[in-house]
């Protein structure tokens, strides 16, 4: 799911004009950071930091290696809009139109294009935020998804739910997307052509089913979800009806690429999310906090590894802070993800690339 703070929960940009509208592409200047490795985290090296300020989440590669997209809160906005930069943090701009939220992009089409939800057509101005005394709750905003190319232009409304539409990513042979809405009255997983036709329902069970990604060679798709029984099924369905949902029980699943053969593979405790394939399609690395999940450690996410029958069990990342959202680069040759290590700002979630070793 979209950050929704997970973490402890700015130069001014110039204006161009790009296919008639408005587009800001950023002034900083390039000024990515060597940050130091932590004691055990031994495959990752050369680690740079690429934002430095506000909340930025879930980067995604493009296709060939050399962007990211991610949604960030820069420029002191109060709620998240879509942003690409090239891996060198260089090039950064806005391709949201900067009314509503926005969550969850990636590129598709080759790279000429990118997928992403937003708010915007339910109110242009950022959605409530939940009421603290709920505790940890994400909000269920009503996004749906559109595709812009990567300079902003040619923005275009793929879906029309009205409801939580989210967490889409493309399948390996870039006909696909699979996401997560409410439409049906639940979270479930479901795909469509790229063209969002095609529409299928993937999961059925009542609970949360989301970020799911596909395998390298597109047969499986790996999901994180809670499918809670008894007075927890009624707790959350309660949640729901007021577009909230509470995270903090997660597990890490396995399915065919058609729904069928859906499989747990992970039983940690607490919130495990963020799964995605090594590049060779053998194991998954994902964000957890199942060493200490509740109470003030429970922030404290780390970046595991785990074999696809749930074994092999390895921890990757040690800052005892916020880590989540990894992404290999294509090649397998980088890691990108989000951490609240290093911060500009206390609590700050900033973007981190490292060389990877295997």
């Amino acid at each position: 799911m979209h950050r929704q703070s997970l973490a402890a929960v700015a130069i001014i940009a110039t204006a161009v004009l790009s296919c008639g509208r408005r587009v800001e592409v950023s002034s900083t200047p390039v000024s990515t950071r060597a940050v130091a490795s932590e004691a055990g985290e031994r495959h990752l090296a050369n680690i740079r930091q690429l934002t430095y300020g506000g909340e930025n989440a879930e980067a995604y590669f493009s296709s060939d290696g050399r962007w990211l997209t991610f949604q960030s809160t820069r420029d002191g906005r109060r709620c998240d809009q879509q942003y690409v930069m090239r891996i060198d943090g260089s090039g950064l701009r806005r391709i949201s139109d900067g009314t509503g939220k926005t969550t969850c992009g990636y590129f598709i089409d080759g790279d000429r294009l990118l997928v992403y939800a937003s708010t915007h057509a339910a109110d242009t101005a950022c959605p409530p935020r939940p009421d603290p005394s709920r505790g940890y709750v994400w909000g269920l905003d009503p996004f749906d998804l559109y595709t812009s190319r990567p300079d902003g232009s040619d923005r275009r409304r793929l879906t029309t739910y009205g409801v939580y539409t989210a967490e889409a990513t493309l399948s390996p042979d870039g006909k696909k997307l699979v996401f997560t809405s409410l439409k049906d009255g639940d979270l479930e997983l479901y795909t469509m052509n790229v063209d969002g036709t095609n529409l299928r329902r993937l999961t059925t069970t009542p609970g949360y089913d989301g970020g799911a990604f596909f395998s390298p060679d597109g047969r499986q798709i790996v999901y994180r979800a809670w499918h809670p029984t008894g007075d927890s099924l009624q707790a959350y369905r309660s949640l729901l009806a007021q577009r909230l949902v509470r995270p903090n029980r997660m597990e890490l699943f396995v399915m065919n690429a058609d729904g069928s053969g859906q499989r747990q593979i992970t039983n940690l405790g607490g919130a495990n999310f963020a799964p995605i394939f090594t590049p060779d399609g053998r194991r998954i690395i994902f964000s957890s906090n199942h060493r200490n999940p509740r109470g003030p450690a429970a922030q404290n996410f780390d970046l595991f590894l785990i074999n696809l029958d749930g074994t092999g069990l390895e921890q990757i990342t040690t800052h005892g802070t916020f880590d989540g959202f990894p992404m290999f680069s294509p090649d397998g040759s980088k890691l990108v993800w989000a951490s609240n290590r290093n911060p500009p700002n206390p609590n700050g979630t900033d973007i981190f690339l490292a060389d990877w070793i295997p």
